[in-house]
């Protein structure tokens, strides 16, 4: 996918033609979001992480985590195609959703709130042990938990990420800032944007996360305004080393793993995904998505759940 219009309003402000009204959205979308998850709350080292549950428990576990500043309900249209057959669950990390913010973070606790997440929703009570997986940044504390010794896996789906090699630049990110506050939710939903930026045609699906990103606040003059629930500090408050403790995790996984890209991704491109290949364990699985960039369950959502169908299947026998 060629770099996007940053001139085209579609990229910019994709909500803003609907002045805060709702998009039109298709059958399916309207039932998976009356299918409703359970939402509650698990205490993980000092701050209380979000927690969204869908299907019966005993059943196989299935964890979905979300990239960054971004939260567990960009996974509540997906989630309700697995429950039928798995207890399905969300989490919101730290710093983001409707979860606790911290003074640090680090890749290893957002693992460990993973885990609890899923200790709490039931993963690990069936026959057989959980799949977990993790879109973008989430990849991070996919493979950590995929590495960890004490605990088991049937498998790791990552989405749309990829290990760059130790020479690749870093990523640089703007300096950071408090979100802004905004005078209504109409206000507040005109200024959402995809990071990094795409266009995205299902705008019903944008809609959805952005709605459920913004939070009320008061302002200082006493009225009511919007602001994004996220830390806009949690990048800068992450210690040196991710990149290489991604990279050991991958090396030292100890449970099935795939690798599932956009094929217009502008984040998992040819050198960082050679590279991948190179220090993925034997047998990882490699596929790509047409037709969708880095965020692809929003550019393909039910090809994603048809893809994750397909993989869930393999690890079945």
């Amino acid at each position: 996918m060629s770099a996007p219009d940053e001139t085209d309003p579609n990229v910019t402000s994709p909500l803003a033609r609907f002045h805060g009204e709702r998009p039109p959205a298709p059958a399916w979308f309207a039932e998976a979001i009356a299918h409703a998850p359970e939402r509650s709350f698990v205490p993980v080292e000092g701050a209380k992480i979000e927690l969204l549950t869908w299907g019966e428990r005993g059943k196989p576990g299935l964890m979905l985590l979300h990239g960054g500043r971004a939260h567990a309900d960009w996974f509540s249209f997906i989630a309700p195609f697995f429950a039928d057959d798995y207890r399905v669950a969300a989490i919101s990390m730290s710093g983001m959703g409707r979860s606790d913010w911290r003074e640090t973070y680090d890749i290893a606790q957002y693992g460990r709130e993973l885990i609890a997440g899923a200790t709490a929703a039931g993963l690990f009570e069936a026959a057989v042990a959980p799949v977990i997986v993790g879109h973008s940044f989430g990849s991070r504390p996919v493979l950590d938990v995929a590495a960890r010794p004490n605990i088991s896996l049937r498998a790791a789906v990552v989405l749309d990420a990829a290990i760059s090699p130790p020479d690749a630049p870093e990523m640089v990110f703007n300096p950071p800032r408090a979100n802004w506050v905004y005078p209504s939710l109409p206000a507040a939903l005109q200024r959402f944007r995809l990071m990094p930026s795409q266009p995205c045609e299902n705008v019903y699906l944008l809609d959805h996360i952005a709605r459920e990103s913004l939070k009320p606040v008061d302002t200082e003059d006493g009225r009511e305004g919007w602001t994004w629930r996220f830390d806009p500090f949690q990048l800068h408050r992450l210690p040196d080393g991710v990149r290489a403790k991604a990279d050991a995790d991958l090396r030292a996984a100890r449970c099935p793993l795939a690798f599932v890209r956009g094929d217009q991704s502008r984040i998992v491109q040819a050198a960082n995904l050679a590279y991948t290949r190179g220090v993925a364990p034997e047998g990882t699985v490699f596929a790509s998505l047409p037709q969708a960039g880095h965020h692809l369950f929003l550019d393909q959502p039910l090809a994603v759940v048809s893809t994750l169908r397909t993989l869930l299947a393999g690890w079945a026998r």
